[in-house]
């Protein structure tokens, strides 16, 4: 059984010492509530908090991890959502993003895997429980997501590819987090089919958004879109996204190039079985790493100027030490966003769709 609590490096890209120097700085932003901000002073939003603590967990900080997702036990909504950006205990921006209140499944999921702490995932489980209720609660009758709802609780008229695709994900998890638990919960499994077929088939469900990255490569990081076509979208969006030299673009027209938009693209190759472009890719980060293990957010090039400027972000290095992870397989959760690792779901389309299979 592969180990649970030590982070391997990847020979050639990132040396033992070097992952775990990264890791010990993510601890190190934690704040002693256990919120992670996105740097010292900065604020912070509930999924970037789940992504650190994700990368805790696979880095072996478990206390810290479980620290962060007491946090969230606390200050959860009564509705299951929690508020979009807090600043320490205070509320910075009071709308409920749905991809951000879904994102806990994964977490919690991931954390179980990782440790076998099946106490700590039932303890968690009624706060899952009421965030995937709460998401289940805004799918549209197209099968995709609303994206958020503003501060007086109406909800936005679209929804958005990325998001919709991370819910994906995070129902899956949360599917498997209660079949774990001796839970079955066939609402949520019905929601993932219908959103994965809207992902697949229905583009025209979801905001046009495709000059960001994150739009291009998602799809497949979450695993809606797999095997050939997962090949198709990632060699369609290459030259637009990524420059070969740098890294993953954020945005397609712009050579701003993020480390953790290149670390997720790292996590959706090592998902479509790519594993040695994934190796390319992630070498290509180290321009963005500093000598305490923390990663520049971005980096503009031809004038090699950081934007924002010398800013350095916890979800950008735990994004890197869970593609390190995949890349590495050092935790039992490595695989998690790789095809197998979660129960396929029915493609579920909507009462008279064109593309209901025969």
């Amino acid at each position: 059984m592969r180990s649970t609590g030590v982070l391997a490096g990847v020979p050639g890209v990132l040396s033992d010492e070097e992952v775990a120097a990264t890791a010990a700085w993510v601890a190190d932003v934690q704040l002693p509530s256990g919120l992670i901000p996105w740097f010292e002073g900065a604020h912070a939003d509930p999924w970037n908090h789940v992504e650190c603590a994700m990368a805790l967990t696979a880095a072996g900080h478990v206390d810290a991890a479980n620290a962060a997702y007491d946090w969230l036990a606390r200050h959860q909504l009564g509705d299951g959502s929690w508020f979009n950006y807090y600043v320490g205990e205070a509320v910075k921006d009071p709308r409920l993003d749905v991809n951000v209140c879904a994102y806990v499944a994964a977490g919690v999921y991931h954390h179980l895997i990782a440790t076998g702490d099946v106490d700590a995932a039932a303890q968690r489980w009624p706060m899952v429980e009421r965030a995937m209720d709460f998401v289940v609660g805004r799918q549209r009758g197209d099968g995709a997501i609303t994206w958020s709802l503003d501060r007086a609780g109406r909800p936005e008229s679209y929804a958005l590819l990325t998001g919709s695709s991370s819910i994906f994900h995070s129902l899956r998890c949360a599917v498997a987090l209660a079949e774990r638990l001796d839970h079955h919960r066939p609402a949520w499994e019905l929601a993932a089919g219908r959103l994965g077929h809207a992902l697949v088939h229905h583009s025209e469900s979801f905001a046009p958004k495709d000059e960001f990255a994150m739009d291009w490569y998602y799809p497949v990081l979450s695993g809606a879109v797999t095997g050939e076509a997962a090949a198709r979208r990632l060699d369609a969006g290459w030259s637009r996204y990524v420059m070969d030299d740098y890294g993953v673009r954020c945005v397609s027209s712009n050579d701003w190039v993020t480390a953790a938009e290149t670390a997720e693209t790292v996590l959706a190759l090592d998902a479509a079985g790519r594993r040695d472009p994934a190796l390319e890719l992630l070498a290509r980060t180290r321009r963005h790493r500093r000598e305490d293990g923390s990663y520049l957010t971005g980096i503009v090039y031809p004038q090699r100027v950081t934007f924002p400027g010398d800013e350095v972000s916890s979800y950008t290095a735990a994004a890197i030490l869970l593609a390190v992870d995949a890349l590495s397989d050092s935790s039992a959760a490595a695989g998690l966003f790789r095809p197998g690792a979660l129960v396929d779901t029915l493609d579920w389309p909507e009462s008279g769709c064109p593309f209901a299979a025969s």
